[in-house]
């Protein structure tokens, strides 16, 4: 097979059911959380993954900890996983937000690369580090299962990148559930998402333009 990236949520955060922007503050996962990742685990494990990089936030590093538990592989902190720098708008609901930068807001969800919360990161740069971290933890390998445990916004940027999708379109990407995973794979047509917002094993493709499954040994 081609190298193939696993990109993993984080489980569930108290700030996430309350619809807050977290970005770069440091929310552990709350109970429902660390189930979630418990949970998803071992589906992961099942896959055979040859390593593991995450964010160096906790609900990452948490989240990634439970397959260290099942596989026995270490983590490999990268800080370029982490979850977009928000600025401003870290901290509040987006109900909150539109009451204070309604325009900045609309332009960000529909898929501009504006600065979150006005000083934070633009989507091309998180998208960008994502994928420097992923490129480098695969340098000079084949055949690697690589997962990667980070957040839901930074997956998108990943996917939209690696797929070399035009930037407005990363935000038709749709979101990732908290402990739920994407497959990026590396093919003769270049990288594609093969999975995408997934809990449980992948199933082959069958009845492709091929006609089939195309073997490893052409892939």
């Amino acid at each position: 097979m081609g190298n193939q990236v696993i990109l993993w949520r984080h489980g569930q955060t108290d700030w996430n059911v309350a619809n807050k922007f977290q970005g770069h503050t440091d929310i552990p996962l709350n109970e429902v959380g660390k189930f979630q990742a418990s949970h998803a685990a071992p589906f992961i494990a099942s896959m055979k993954p040859t390593a593991i990089i995450a964010s160096d936030l906790n609900r990452a590093q948490s989240t990634a900890h439970e397959l260290v538990k099942l596989s026995g592989l270490e983590v490999a902190t990268d800080a370029r996983l982490r979850e977009t720098n928000c600025g401003n708008w870290e901290g509040l609901t987006g109900d909150e937000i539109r009451k204070v930068d309604l325009d900045n807001l609309r332009q960000w969800s529909m898929g501009g690369d504006n600065p979150a919360g006005g000083i934070g990161e633009r989507r091309s740069e998180v998208g960008a580090r994502g994928h420097a971290a992923i490129m480098d933890a695969l340098a000079g390998k084949d055949n690697q299962r690589l997962v990667v445990a980070t957040h839901g916004g930074t997956a998108r940027t990943i996917i939209g990148t690696f797929l070399e999708l035009p930037i407005p379109f990363w935000s038709r990407i749709g979101g990732l559930s908290n402990a739920q995973w994407s497959i990026l794979e590396y093919s003769p047509k270049g990288w594609l998402l093969v999975e995408h917002n997934a809990g449980s094993i992948p199933e082959p493709v069958y009845g492709e333009e091929s006609g089939g499954v195309i073997p490893d040994s052409v892939r």
